[in-house]
């Protein structure tokens, strides 16, 4: 007699959690077409305006005029007491790129004030890979690209494949 009773409530039970499941089925359908509907028109029009400005402007600021790939050659940094090899690498990278993109183009008697003077920006990726190791033991030699902008301004970055 145990059995008849359960069945019944098994039966009352489905229709329920069905009923309930379908309400719910008709709920997010209903929320995602308002959502695709209100995502469809007004997103997509802004997108296409706003975007072409900003890669108009990085565009500009961005004018490659030269673009050269080095390999830097460390191995004087070993010279300097063990604690100060890796910011002596440092340091003859500077120099390097700044002697070889000719970055200080100002001479001794030409003194130009409206000119901002040009900048050597290093990549992150770049000064990671030189302390990598460490502050003792910097790379011997290390691939980098230079790229100098219509500003004059000098930006080195890891050479691809590094």
């Amino acid at each position: 007699m145990e059995e008849k009773p359960e069945e019944p409530k098994q039966k009352e039970e489905e229709p329920d959690e069905l009923a309930d499941l379908a309400e719910e089925l008709k709920e997010e359908e209903e929320l995602e077409e308002e959502v695709e509907a209100k995502e469809e028109v007004p997103t997509a029009e802004k997108e296409e305006e706003v975007k072409p400005s900003k890669e108009k402007g990085k565009e500009e600021e961005k004018e490659i005029v030269e673009e050269r790939v080095y390999t830097v050659p460390l191995g004087k940094a070993l010279i300097q007491p063990p604690n100060k090899r890796t910011a002596r690498a440092v340091r003859m990278l500077r120099s390097f790129i700044i002697k070889h993109m000719k970055l200080e183009a100002h001479k001794e008697g030409e003194t130009e004030e409206d000119e901002t003077p040009a900048r050597l920006i290093i990549d992150n990726e770049v000064n990671e890979k030189l302390w990598s190791r460490g502050i003792e033991k910097p790379p011997r030699k290390i691939r980098v690209r230079a790229e100098k902008d219509k500003e004059g301004n000098v930006t080195v970055y890891l050479a691809e494949g590094d």
